[in-house]
């Protein structure tokens, strides 16, 4: 609320009371206060709770094995972790004034459709003045304008060596020899709509050329359709499918287990399947002061070296040691390496995806 007259705005009186009463506005322990900030130092947080959301199982217990609860400790706070996605009906559910979480980590496309719902996020220009690691990451990572990447893998195609078959294009992924032995995701998955809208480009005029992906998508049938990489994996080793869309993570993994695969990088398309942090914009000031130290001990070389090693996901921090086992199959974390990824018009896709939903449904259940 602002008097034009005056030029007075809440905040502005909030800021000349704080003032006056000669205390912090970090104080004030009001949900709409956006004047918090952060050095990079350790502060003792009185026993506070912090609410965040990211994926469950294994994913979790990494996540507390390497910063979690070394980060509780060090900051006397409890960190109360929810896994239970989908995260967006929860955001849509309370309001941006009363996020469920402080701190989220998402991949793209549901986090531009939350931030699309509302006032939701901080934007990266503010969490880059309170989260010094940032200054560390390749550029990439702060391009979204809603959160901060820590953490990617390259699309690619994982295909069975022992076919006699070597793609060398993405467009390869339609020979007739892979008919009936070709695999892609459920609707829902980022890496199908990563792959209809490479699928529009490669074979239309852009990404949002939707009626070339439909046609790619027809072409492409009888396809295999599984709902995750990991099940995807166990079709290709089971020989069910012979080439699939997948995360080049997932498909080293697959190679380091001795599995007949070799990978076809979409270097016509770069894109990326991110992991992708948010601080809300409206969560209370202890809150946020603990995202932001979270966030910046995730954004450090030793945690992402750590997290490298673990699920075979590439650092976004310059800094960091790509894992030896890694380092072996070739990715490396340099200048050249994350030259040309590429971030989607999510926008574009997310106002249309009821009918891509529903056209690309209707072609796989043909």
């Amino acid at each position: 609320m602002t008097d034009s007259k005056k030029g007075l705005t809440r905040r502005t009186l909030l800021k000349a009371s704080a003032a006056t009463a000669g205390v912090s506005l970090f104080n004030i322990n009001h949900a709409f206060s956006q004047d918090v900030t952060y050095d990079g130092g350790v502060f003792d947080a009185g026993g506070a709770v912090l609410n965040i959301a990211g994926w469950g199982g294994y994913w979790e217990e990494t996540q507390n094995k390497l910063v979690l609860d070394q980060f509780q400790k060090d900051f006397n706070c409890q960190i109360r972790y929810d896994s239970t996605f989908p995260w967006f009906p929860k955001y849509v559910a309370a309001g941006p004034k009363n996020p469920p979480f402080a701190m989220n980590n998402w991949n793209m496309p549901e986090m531009f459709k939350t931030a699309g719902a509302g006032d939701y996020f901080m934007p990266v220009d503010e969490i880059k003045a309170n989260v010094p690691n940032t200054s560390q990451l390749w550029d990439f990572s702060l391009e979204t304008g809603v959160g901060i990447t820590w953490a990617f893998s390259r699309y690619c195609y994982v295909y069975r060596t022992d076919t006699g078959i070597t793609p060398k294009s993405f467009k390869d992924f339609w020979l007739p020899d892979y008919s009936g032995k070709r695999g892609t995701y459920i609707t829902s998955n980022t890496l199908q709509m990563m792959f209809f809208m490479a699928s529009c480009a490669q074979y239309g005029s852009s990404e949002t050329d939707f009626d070339a992906g439909y046609q790619a998508m027809k072409d492409a049938m009888p396809m295999k359709i599984s709902d995750f990489t990991g099940n995807m994996a166990a079709l290709v080793e089971r020989g069910e499918v012979n080439i699939a869309v997948q995360s080049d993570a997932e498909a080293l993994l697959q190679q380091e287990k001795g599995v007949p695969v070799e990978l076809y990088y979409w270097d016509e398309y770069k894109g990326i399947l991110t992991q992708t942090q948010t601080i809300s914009k409206y969560a209370d000031p202890t809150s946020k002061k603990l995202a932001f130290a979270l966030l910046n001990r995730m954004l450090t070389p030793e945690f992402q070296s750590g997290f490298a090693d673990e699920f075979w996901m590439r650092p976004t921090n310059k800094n960091a040691v790509i894992p030896e086992k890694m380092a072996k199959r070739g990715v490396e974390n340099t200048a050249d390496a994350t030259a040309g990824l590429h971030i989607p018009d999510w926008s574009a896709y997310l106002a249309n995806e009821i009918d891509i939903v529903e056209t690309c449904n209707e072609i796989f259940g043909s």
